[in-house]
């Protein structure tokens, strides 16, 4: 019997993953710090109109695209003479456990299926645990589902116990853990000990699953309005959904369309603090993921993340936890669409974008999510008054403080955005770099290039600057 200890486990970690998630990762490392990043998501993945036929099996994708008509005009209300952009929205909610998550797990589940697996594992405190097990229940395979979801007092967020309800109404087996390191050690653990798949959100299959997402909007955008939108919002945590529906946009043609990625602004915060974990309302979509997966994105419980999202990002994004839940109700009482307030944190944002735009460009925001009791705004801010959070109505820009202060806006005209600094995010990839005092080749320099969406020479100038800067801090 292999040693179960923490320190055992994590050492074989390696071939843990290489054995249940069917790739031999090491053929596509290059010399220096670069794989091939194309060739793994060409070889382990399926053409887009085999990842369709998959989905279309189990009843995924084909969701509609809706114009916001009453929420396009409430911003041409506040927005300059000729400004107001048309926007529309992906309605994944209407996928059979309620989010765009069923994509990513409609193909991991169903490459599962082909190579023998019995069952799939998934470690997931959100939607996509959900996905995981209704569309495994859908292909008869075995499914548990581990889910990171209490303090250290036993105290769970309300929209993670309704995600867990809801896997266990799809029939997995819900292991339910305390915030904290412990989690991988045990999903490495049920992986070995149970031979199942490991149907991660970062995978190339996970990816691949998304890019129909990207695909359908380029298809739909072009039936409606007769061409590719301007703009699509997508919500970013760990970067797979941005990734995946940009790269279905530029399979669909959409080259030129601006993917803009939003999270929830939540600085400060540690996510892997007991004390911060029920300071925070959104468990997904937030800076506490954006960010780091942004700028480290082979953090990841696999090898090689296939999730990345500074590829593909032309700007990011920030909005508040109280306009988030501010657009929810606006999106129920204008549009009559009631949905989760996470899968509205790119609406937000659209909204603000919009008033800056001329009335003939067009935004998509590229999802939505289910909701239910522990999901609503009401339990969300319930949760947060018992935590110690103070609720206000105010301009969030001004009032706002992550895990002290939710303000939620008193008119449409206060919902806002940051923008982050693309270049910052590029330094800080490079820092990340830098710190693991890896010695850079010249063949780095494209790869980099490649993965911070800019050129060579800014590469070496951003090196050369953010290592001068790592030298003076020593």
């Amino acid at each position: 019997m292999q040693n179960r200890s923490y320190e055992s486990v994590m050492a074989r970690r390696k071939e843990i993953m290489k054995a249940s998630v069917g790739v031999d990762y090491d053929k596509y490392e290059l010399e220096g710090i670069a794989f091939d990043y194309e060739a793994l998501m060409r070889d382990t993945s399926y053409p887009i109109e085999e990842i369709r036929k998959i989905q279309s099996e189990t009843g995924v994708g084909d969701t509609p695209l809706i114009e916001l008509k009453n929420i396009t005009r409430l911003v041409r209300t506040i927005s300059e003479p000729g400004k107001g952009a048309r926007i529309f929205l992906k309605d994944e909610a209407t996928n059979p456990s309620g989010s765009f998550k069923d994509r990513r797990a409609s193909v991991s589940v169903a490459r599962a299926k082909e190579l023998g697996y019995k069952g799939v594992i998934a470690a997931t405190s959100g939607n996509y645990g959900a996905a995981v097990a209704s569309q495994s229940m859908k292909r008869a395979l075995k499914c548990i589902v581990v889910q990171e979801c209490y303090d250290s007092k036993g105290k769970g967020q309300p929209e993670i116990l309704e995600k867990a309800r809801a896997c266990e109404a799809y029939g997995a087996e819900v292991a339910q853990l305390t915030v904290g390191p412990e989690l991988f050690y045990y999903f490495l653990l049920l992986l070995e000990e149970t031979g199942f798949f490991n149907a991660s959100l970062y995978t190339p299959y996970a990816i691949a699953g998304i890019e129909s997402l990207g695909y359908e909007i380029v298809e739909q955008s072009n039936r409606m309005i007769g061409m590719n939108p301007d703009y699509v919002l997508a919500t970013h945590a760990g970067g797979g959904n941005l990734t995946g529906t940009a790269r279905g946009l530029r399979k669909a043609g959409a080259k030129e369309t601006q993917v803009v990625g939003v999270s929830v602004d939540l600085s400060g915060l540690h996510m892997a603090s007991n004390r911060d974990f029920n300071r925070k309302s959104f468990t997904t979509g937030h800076t506490g993921f954006g960010i780091p997966f942004a700028v480290l994105p082979d953090r990841s419980d696999v090898p090689r993340n296939a999730a990345r999202a500074l590829r593909y990002m032309d700007r990011y994004l920030l909005v508040t936890q109280g306009e988030v839940f501010y657009v929810t109700e606006m999106l129920a009482r204008l549009e009559g669409l009631q949905r989760g307030p996470a899968g509205n944190t790119s609406l937000t944002a659209a909204i603000a974008l919009a008033r800056e735009l001329p009335e003939d460009k067009t935004i998509v925001v590229q999802e939505t999510e289910y909701t239910g009791a522990g999901k609503l705004p009401s339990a969300q801010l319930t949760f947060a008054r018992e935590n110690g959070i103070e609720i206000v109505r105010g301009d969030p820009l001004a009032l706002d403080a992550p895990g002290k202060t939710i303000s939620i806006p008193e008119s449409h005209s206060q919902i806002a955005y940051k923008e982050v600094n693309m270049t910052d995010l590029r330094r800080s990839y490079i820092k990340q770099l830098i710190r693991r005092e890896v010695t850079l080749i010249e063949s780095d320099y494209e790869y980099l290039s490649e993965e911070l969406k800019t050129d060579v020479a800014k590469v070496k100038e951003l090196v050369k600057e953010v290592s001068a800067n790592v030298d003076s801090e020593n």
